[in-house]
């Protein structure tokens, strides 16, 4: 699969674990950065991976910031994003499981490296279990398509 990454300033020092582990596990990286400590708003980094998704360049999307609380709030914005935020194994295989995630976030500060990369691994190896779930996601979407559409209107 083709994992589009980025991250904020926060999560510099995580990053390249992150990154690496995507690697190790036989994936290819689109890597939108960040490469320095220098801040950065994460909406911005987020959004570049996102559209590589959009687009159809990625399969996958793993995004890093601090909390990774931003990340998401961003990714759960974009209509077809499933951002799921995992700050352990179990929420990483549910969030694929059960909702077909797209996109993972992890937090960077205050949580262990090997956890992310434990996270990512299960993230990236679980699949979508269907069935009586795919209705489930389907209604999520139809949802925001409606209250889009409403609030346009």
């Amino acid at each position: 699969m083709k994992i589009a990454f980025a991250c904020d300033h926060a999560a510099i020092d995580a990053r390249d674990g992150v990154v690496e582990e995507i690697k190790r596990l036989g994936h290819e990286v689109i890597d939108f950065g960040v490469h320095s400590s220098a801040s950065v708003d994460y909406p911005d980094q987020a959004a570049q991976a996102l559209a590589a998704f959009l687009d159809g360049k990625a399969d996958r999307v793993a995004l890093m910031c601090g909390t990774g609380l931003g990340m998401s709030y961003v990714a759960n914005k974009v209509p077809g994003i499933r951002c799921a935020r995992c700050t352990d194994e179990y929420d990483a295989k549910m969030s694929r499981l059960h909702n077909d995630a797209n996109c993972l976030a992890l937090r960077a500060r205050e949580q262990d490296p090997a956890l992310n990369r434990r996270i990512l691994k299960v993230w990236l190896e679980t699949p979508f279990e269907g069935g009586r779930h795919q209705e489930r996601v389907d209604k999520i979407e139809q949802v925001a398509r409606e209250l889009t559409e409403k609030r346009k209107s």
